[in-house]
């Protein structure tokens, strides 16, 4: 071998070697390991970067009063506590996470001309008129700026779950009193996306779950994922998915709306969804701690410049970073949400570090 050969096999060599390290994952593992213990101790969490998953680790180190925990608050629902160690295919239950996917259905009507944004929900539930807000815009049950002083989530999610039909749900918002001005107040709550979800049910005469299915979780391959199957789909806070497939629904975002090839949303869409709609003239009625200085877009937080994600009351944290051109989602399943903020401006600073290099 000459020595032209043996440099060109040593750059060869280098270049091979920084390539592979791009993606190295030691801090991420650490960061995981850390902090599982304060996320109900079973994490997974998968990260998309240039056309392909550069990152999927679990962590699963459940300590019997965890255990324990996850057992009370199953019984309280009538269910049986599942324990396994979570992967990336692991289905639960995603909370808020769900107001992303909802918001980006709604935009597939605005995309096709069936739905406006400025149009007034009045004009497709004539009992919001009835009680003084049919005024309220599309627009404004995708940013939380409906005016309406909603009650405390949980209790909402509950008067929803009893709801016999669609109808009766908006009724009982239509009842809820207002706390200022339609576009003036942000108040994070379940209310505007459940009067958006009422009105596509009443545009195409189909179920929330079922458009969703059609729309959203059968394009993007999308297999476990849906809204609970119940008699009242809750487009807040009631869809239940996997890791795995909630990434495919990020790198759609990510891609201005392709997927596989298909276009699953205008750029436009995309773009309206990011735009932060919570100024400096609107007043804070309620914005949960875990959301710090965030912004607030459609269906989604506004982190910082290019960067958007919409977390869940279970702790989840799924989030796209356009200048960076990746996605991630961390899955996890625990109540307390002390230190969540931070954790996950940390966690994205770490796999920021990562991808960046």
């Amino acid at each position: 071998m000459d020595f032209k050969t043996i440099i060109t096999v040593a750059l060869f060599l280098l270049f091979y070697t920084v390539a592979g390290a791009q993606y190295t994952p030691a801090k991420t593992d650490a960061w995981l390991e850390q902090n599982a213990a304060q996320m109900g101790g079973r994490v997974v969490l998968v990260v998309w970067h240039d056309g392909h998953i550069v990152y999927s680790h679990a962590v699963n180190s459940m300590t019997m009063k965890q255990k324990f925990i996850d057992k009370a608050i199953a019984r309280r629902q009538g269910k049986t506590a599942d324990l396994a160690d979570f992967t990336p295919t692991t289905r639960v239950p995603i909370a808020s996470c769900s107001k992303w996917l909802s918001a980006a259905l709604i935009m597939t009507f605005v995309d096709e001309g069936k739905l406006k944004l400025t149009d007034t929900v009045g004009k497709y539930l004539p009992v919001l008129s009835q009680h003084g807000k049919g005024n309220i815009t599309i627009s404004e049950c995708l940013s939380h700026l409906t005016g309406i002083k909603a009650p405390a989530l949980r209790e909402n999610i509950e008067d929803v779950r009893d709801a016999a039909s669609m109808d009766d749900a908006i009724e009982t918002i239509a009842n809820m009193p207002m706390e200022g001005q339609p576009g003036k107040v942000f108040h994070y709550s379940n209310e505007g996306l459940q009067i958006a979800g009422a009105v596509l049910e009443k545009i195409s005469g189909k179920t929330f779950e079922t458009l969703f299915a059609e729309r959203i979780a059968g394009p993007l391959n999308m297999k476990n994922t849906d809204f609970g199957h119940t008699n009242v789909a809750l487009p807040a806070g009631g869809a239940y998915s996997t890791a795995e497939d909630y990434l495919n629904f990020l790198v759609m975002i990510l891609n201005k709306g392709m997927f596989n090839g298909k276009r699953i949303l205008s750029e436009n869409s995309v773009a309206q969804m990011q735009i932060n709609r919570c100024m400096p003239d609107v007043k804070i009625g309620y914005k949960p701690a875990e959301a710090g200085d965030f912004g607030y877009g459609y269906g989604e937080w506004t982190m910082d410049a290019g960067s958007v994600s919409s977390p869940g009351l279970f702790g989840s944290f799924p989030w796209i970073d356009n200048n960076k051109k990746y996605a991630a989602f961390m899955m996890t399943y625990y109540i307390r949400s002390e230190g969540r903020h931070e954790r996950y401006v940390r966690l994205k600073a770490v796999v920021d570090e990562t991808v960046g290099k």
